[in-house]
């Protein structure tokens, strides 16, 4: 089993999305963990959204990266799923880690009414779910962990 760890800013959306799609489509392969920068609470229109998608992440809890690297957690990747400065803050966990970076908009940035911030949530949502079944066809072959 690879045991694959997303970070995003706050461990309240893009990150949530990510792992609960790698556990939802590959978790035969992969376990999937997510941690934040500066762990925040849930985004409730990701759960909204997530249960569109029949995954319930309303449960789930945000963590610290740090506190994970402080615990020793290893990983066989960590793929940031912010953008670039802030991906640049997150610890180097030991061991061959490959880094991965995958920018995608902010959730909790999004403006506009109930309706509009929904609707271009879903559309990071949709993109993180093809980036993560991409990421699951890579990852079958040998030469991306190379």
């Amino acid at each position: 089993m690879y045991k694959i760890l997303f970070v995003c800013i706050h461990n309240s959306a893009r990150s949530q999305i990510a792992e609960a799609f790698l556990n939802k489509y590959a978790s035969e392969k992969f376990i999937a963990q997510s941690a934040g920068l500066e762990p925040g609470t849930l985004n409730p229109n990701v759960i909204q959204i997530m249960k569109e998608d029949s995954i319930d992440i309303s449960n789930n809890k945000t963590k610290s990266v740090f506190d994970l690297f402080k615990k020793g957690e290893r990983y066989v990747a960590v793929i940031t799923v912010c953008d670039e400065a802030n991906a640049e803050r997150c610890p180097i966990f030991p061991g061959k880690v490959k880094r991965t970076a995958w920018s995608f908009s902010d959730p909790s940035t999004f403006i506009g009414s109930h309706a509009e911030i929904l609707e271009q949530t879903r559309k990071v949502r949709d993109e993180i779910k093809n980036k993560v079944l991409e990421f699951i066809s890579q990852a079958s072959d040998v030469s991306y962990w190379i």
